[in-house]
């Protein structure tokens, strides 16, 4: 694009001719939406875009969501989180049949409080041989993600040391940071090789490479969230990963990505322009039509505004304390889930709650007894996780955790099924990305939720955002664009753009 002026005037030209018969105040080279970001990025895991539509647990990325993305040339991770084994077996499978020889990603997340879930999330991946994992919400490293990485080390032909089994780790801590940049601590390496989970030459390999080969920084997102602003959290892990690549001396250094407020095309253009090596969007992708979320909340996400959402208690890590980010509008699940967590923290045990405080409870957010609850409980972690009721037994605290996380897990699977009589009690994970998606979408024909399908978002957050790019740099040249140059206006793909 060319900003041409002559007899006539300033002009804005496309025709390189022409601009040679004038004077050239300014130009903006061509750009392609496959151009922008880290080329290493598309290399390593084998897709056309620097773009990753990340995880949603219980499986609302779902296997459908995951292969159409995989079929369009873009990376996806399944939402593995809260997913049984077999269910999650049967989701692998069949995104590699949907999208046979396509690169995917499975989440595996952090699970303090059901470790057996990790390991077995991690048994699922080896087993199905998928050479991905978006590795989120951990504190620490633990033996599971460790023997995900080191299991996946072989030495190549030349003599590289190569990780087959690749690790993206979205943080929103330095200090987590840290440790997926630097190599697998040898006392995990030793024990993994102690038990017969890797061989000898992997543990000795681990200690030249990094635990990930990618870092998501995670800014405001839905779900698990510090809630860190993008602007002060992505040149801080770059600058990171940037003094540890130098004192590791690594041949690749670590990819630093861009997650959490990503919702526009406008916003992935600056995570681009800061160093971004990719972006992931997360909540925007509820609202597709391939996202197993209900219709019901696929329509309460399409009116969300940028302000409504709010931050609370967790199932998978309650007792920690540790919020989640949801949407608030048209449920009352924050200010339920908020009070729940202030019971656990004042009471000993169920039977310490004041007889009018659990009447109430039970009546207006349970539904049913507290002993009814339990019951379901010991069904459901025998067949899961009986560890967890080991634990419970004896401990009346324990057991109000598990009580009152009942409600936290189920109140995600209420808004997948739209169960009636739950709509105040739906979970819905959301960041403000979903209300800036909707102002952006208004009034185009991806406003419906109809038209949200996840590949085509992809496509056009990043043909819009090699659109604003361009933009940048005509304004930074010190072109002054009229508004209506400045804004991409999303069109069904195939048809005109403008």
């Amino acid at each position: 694009m060319f900003v041409t002026r002559d007899e006539h005037g300033v002009a804005l030209t496309r025709d390189a001719a022409a601009a040679r018969r004038a004077e050239v105040l300014a130009a903006a080279p061509a750009m392609r939406p496959e151009s922008l970001g880290d080329p290493e990025f598309r290399k390593a895991h084998g897709v056309g875009h620097a773009y990753h539509a990340g995880a949603m647990a219980n499986g609302i990325a779902s296997a459908r969501l995951v292969a159409a993305m995989a079929r369009a040339g873009f990376l996806a991770s399944f939402g593995a989180a809260g997913v049984v084994p077999a269910k999650l077996g049967e989701a692998l499978a069949a995104i590699r049949r949907e999208a046979p020889g396509r690169p995917f990603a499975c989440n595996l997340i952090h699970s303090p409080s059901e470790p057996a879930l990790e390991r077995a999330t991690v048994d699922a991946c080896l087993r199905h041989e998928v050479r991905c994992v978006e590795a989120s919400a951990f504190l620490d490293l633990t033996p599971e993600v460790v023997r995900y990485r080191v299991a996946g080390l072989d030495r190549a032909a030349d003599g590289r040391i190569v990780a087959r089994n690749r690790v993206i780790a979205k943080v929103s801590r330095a200090e987590v940071a840290e440790k997926f940049l630097r190599p697998a601590p040898e006392s995990l390496v030793r024990a993994l090789h102690e038990a017969g989970a890797i061989t000898a030459d992997q543990a000795r390999w681990a200690a030249a490479v990094p635990m990930a080969d990618d870092i998501t920084a995670e800014a405001d997102s839905g779900g698990h969230t510090d809630r860190r602003p993008l602007v002060v959290l992505l040149p801080a892990l770059i600058a990171q990963r940037d003094r540890i690549s130098r004192e590791q001396a690594y041949a690749v250094p670590v990819r630093i990505g861009a997650a959490g407020g990503i919702g526009t095309p406008a916003a992935a253009s600056a995570a681009f322009a800061m160093g971004a090596a990719y972006v992931v969007t997360g909540s925007i992708n509820q609202s597709s039509v391939e996202a197993d979320q209900s219709d019901a909340v696929k329509k309460l996400l399409a009116a969300a505004g940028a302000a409504d959402t709010e931050m609370a208690p967790s199932s998978d890590m309650f007792e920690l304390g540790v919020d989640v980010q949801v949407l608030k509008r048209g449920t009352m699940f924050p200010a339920r889930a908020r009070r729940l967590y202030d019971t656990y923290r004042s009471c000993a045990g169920l039977d310490a709650i004041p007889a009018a405080e659990r009447a109430d409870l039970e009546r207006k957010v349970f539904q049913r007894s507290f002993d009814e609850v339990w019951d379901d409980c010991v069904r459901y972690f025998s067949e899961r996780d009986p560890a967890q009721l080991e634990r419970a037994e004896g401990n009346p605290k324990r057991r109000m955790a598990l009580v009152f996380r009942w409600y936290l897990g189920r109140s995600s699977g209420w808004s997948m099924s739209a169960a009636p009589g739950r709509a105040a009690d739906y979970q819905i994970w959301c960041g403000p990305a979903m209300g800036a998606f909707n102002e952006w979408a208004s009034g185009t024909y991806l406003a419906a939720p109809g038209h949200r399908h996840v590949a085509e978002l992809a496509a056009q957050i990043m043909r819009g955002a090699a659109f604003s790019a361009r933009v940048s740099q005509l304004r930074a040249a010190g072109v002054r664009l009229p508004a209506r140059c400045t804004t991409y206006v999303p069109v069904p793909l195939g048809e005109a753009t403008r």
